[in-house]
């Protein structure tokens, strides 16, 4: 052999150990994902010789300089979509580790399925906290605009999401990720139904067995609400529906296909919405009540960076706080402390925290006996940082029980000077219940944070001295990303009479002050959220009268109404959440969007900080707990339509005034019978040019409102009177 052949050989065998030497970079990975490579790479050492992660796959987001289209051909990835340099891919598992080590791969990210934003344990019979002091305009409804849901439990047939004269369903679309009908799909899971009798006869969404709430939330935003008084907010809007994977429809995904419903799968259902709405050329605004821990150390980075390309001019997506409200969960030792610390427990055998350091610490773990005897573990940074993959992963035994344990060390996504760690633990039994367990951070030379992810956090006779926690930083992800709107709940009754006449008292506050449920801010790096605040205590809407007949149980506690439609009994049900408070933002937004199609998430924030209700006057606003504060429907639409300008416009509407159509062009002001009043009445066109129009006493308090001679187009309704219950502005449409 000739020695130029010798060294070339040489050279390429050089090359090929530096290329196995490659370490894996789990700092490239989310928190998720980095415990599935860390998973799958434990099982092939363990040689699994079935359901081995490596066989299977997951959607993720991938931030890639350079050529995306080799990289992912080298690693058996799928393109699903592309922003940028940011790609959401079909990924197998047994290939994370090897992606997560070229150097042209910048970061790969997901999270594990949402939760929905709802709390059923409180809830109150009518929708009048949806418009006290916020009375929606007459002359917006939504049309013309596309209200997107992406959601779970859909009963499709609901009579609600007809038009008005039950002529047609509004769904226009209709994604079912869980679908199994999947031959001719051309989406990555499930399948889309695109025309009314396709909809029609799929009946529900997979999971509308297992839930309704989606179909509460979208009655909300856009219900017509057929037969009752309950009807949602843009009630002619088109719909676009997108039925996502959440917690509890795991038992619904095959365990090959599991990974594939992920976060980065969420975001593929709101660029499906928002398609469809450009396809249409019409604006759009989305309601996602659902959401998942914000991943603490930038594990949500290419989603907020996907959500900030999707929207824009005519492109809002509303998603709730989360209902984190009423726990500790976040503990901070600054600099300078030597201990600080609290109880954990949890209705489960597992129990996870993160934190996040600036320098060398160490946790303490303590299993009490009683107050005078505990075993004690303390596991220094050290040792953590020390392991392979800065990995640790150990049993240990405290006061006769086994603890296993795993913490994962790796760069924190904020900053580079701090290193973050993922720390799990599973105990026998229920978590801290018996016996309980404290956790300490130690320690005066560095500044540790911990973000609960499982568990409580909380106080015990064991050790009196352990009294941290606090409520912060419990807001959830996507709402807590800048692109999106996220709603925080507000609550006005005590309680409400159920069906069978029984009262339900509620604790979560009243007066239109922030639910106690309602998660807060800031964000984990030290944004303000929520953005706004909106009624979410105890609201009624549709509900899917498939996930009754499967659930029949549950109607006495919280149905509140009937409708028969097509000789099927269709319920109307009250829930509680910032899963409720959600919709009603987005259908809010819709009839802005109605108003200005052009309107972008700036502007909206724009709008709530020059009309929204300060619910706590003794705040700075924007704010942790209430963003901006309470919307305002009117307020807002007179701000989009400039209105707010013209002197004398009040921004509220007349309270004892009621409006009604009475032939073409013409409206009935009705003060209740009150044939005393007195007031004086004012027309605006949407130029701020008032017209030669006034209001004709037809006695016993009715006066005509004549508006046939006039142009069609919206005007604004003026009425000042001494009595204030009539005094105030409505818009109306001729």
């Amino acid at each position: 052999m000739k020695r130029k052949e010798v060294l070339l050989l040489i050279i390429m065998f050089v090359g090929v150990l530096s290329m196995k030497a490659q370490p894996t970079d789990y700092g490239k990975m989310s928190s998720w994902i980095r415990r599935l490579a860390v998973k799958e790479s434990v099982g092939k050492r363990q040689a699994r010789p079935v359901h081995s992660r490596s066989r299977q796959s997951v959607c993720a987001f991938v931030r890639i300089s350079g050529d995306a289209e080799q990289v992912f051909q080298e690693n058996g990835c799928h393109e699903l979509a592309r922003f940028g340099d940011i790609f959401i891919a079909d990924i197998p598992v047994g290939q994370l580790r090897k992606l997560a080590a070229h150097h042209q791969v910048k970061r790969i990210e997901a999270g594990e399925r949402c939760s929905v934003t709802i709390d059923t344990t409180a809830q109150i019979v009518n929708t009048e906290p949806l418009h006290e002091g916020r009375n929606l305009p007459q002359a917006y409804t939504g049309k013309g605009v596309i209200v997107g849901l992406e959601d779970i439990g859909f009963d499709l047939t609901h009579p609600n999401f007809y038009d008005e004269g039950m002529n047609e369903s509004r769904i226009r679309r209709f994604w079912d990720q869980l679908s199994t009908d999947t031959i001719g799909s051309k989406l990555y899971v499930g399948q889309e139904y695109v025309t009314t009798e396709d909809i029609q006869n799929y009946r529900h969404s997979r999971d509308g067995m297992l839930s309704g709430h989606g179909t509460h939330t979208l009655g909300i935003a856009a219900g017509t609400g057929f037969d009752t008084p309950y009807r949602g907010i843009a009630y002619e809007s088109d719909i676009c529906l997108v039925s996502n994977a959440v917690t509890s429809d795991t038992v619904l995904i095959d365990e090959a296909q599991r990974w594939k419903y992920t976060t980065a799968t969420d975001a593929l259902g709101f660029k499906y919405i928002f398609d469809y709405a450009e396809q249409e050329g019409k604006p759009c605004v989305i309601s996602f009540s659902e959401g998942s821990y914000e991943d603490l150390h930038g594990d949500n980075q290419l989603f907020a960076a996907v959500l900030d390309s999707l929207v824009g001019p005519g492109r809002i997506v509303i998603a709730s706080a989360g209902n984190e409200g009423f726990h500790n969960t976040f503990i901070r030792k600054p600099r300078g402390v030597e201990q600080t610390g609290a109880f954990f427990r949890r209705w489960g055998k597992d129990n996870a925290f993160l934190m996040k350091s600036d320098g060398p610490f160490s946790l303490r773990m303590q299993v009490y006996e009683s107050a005078l005897r505990a075993d004690t573990l303390v596991i220094p940074s050290s040792r953590v940082l020390s392991m392979p993959d800065s990995l640790l992963t150990d049993t240990v035994t405290m006061m006769g029980l086994e603890f296993p344990i795993e913490i994962q060390a790796y760069p924190s996504g904020f900053n580079p000077q701090e290193t973050a760690y993922d720390f799990y633990i599973q105990s026998p039994d229920l978590f801290g219940y018996t016996p309980p367990i404290s956790f300490e951070l130690l320690g005066e030379d560095a500044d540790v944070c911990l973000y609960r992810v499982y568990g409580e956090i909380e106080q015990n006779a064991m050790n009196p001295l352990l009294t941290a926690g606090e409520c912060t930083h419990s807001v959830f992800s996507p709402g807590s990303s800048a692109a999106a709107i996220c709603v925080g709940a507000t609550t006005y009754r005590a309680g409400h009479l159920n069906e069978a006449g029984e009262w339900v008292k509620s604790e979560w506050g009243e007066d239109g002050e922030r639910a106690l449920f309602s998660s807060v801010g800031p964000t984990i790096d030290e944004r303000i959220k929520p953005d706004v605040m909106a009624p979410g205590n105890a609201i009624v809407s549709s509900f899917s009268s498939y996930f009754r007949e499967e659930n029949p149980q549950t109607k006495v506690e919280s149905d509140v109404a009937y409708s028969i439609y097509n000789q099927r009994r269709y319920p109307w049900s009250i829930e509680t959440g910032t899963s409720m408070s959600t919709p009603v933002v987005a259908g809010i937004v819709a009839l802005w969007l109605e108003a200005n199609p052009n309107l972008t998430p700036a502007d909206i924030k724009d709008i709530f900080r020059k009309t929204c209700r300060r619910c706590d006057e003794t705040l700075d606003y924007p704010n942790n707990y209430y963003g901006y504060g309470e919307i305002d429907a009117y307020r807002g639409l007179l701000e989009v339509l400039e209105l707010s300008a013209i002197p004398g416009i009040s921004a509220n509407n007349p309270q004892q005034m009621k409006v009604k159509e009475f032939g073409e062009g013409r409206w009935m002001m009705s003060t209740g019978g009150d044939g005393h009043a007195h007031f004086a009445c004012s027309v605006y066109n949407l130029q701020g040019i008032r017209v030669p129009v006034g209001a004709q006493n037809q006695g016993n308090g009715d006066y005509l409102l004549d508006l046939h001679a006039l142009p069609h187009g919206v005007y604004v309704v003026q009425l000042n009177s001494p009595v204030p219950a009539l005094s105030g502005s409505f818009l109306i449409r001729r």
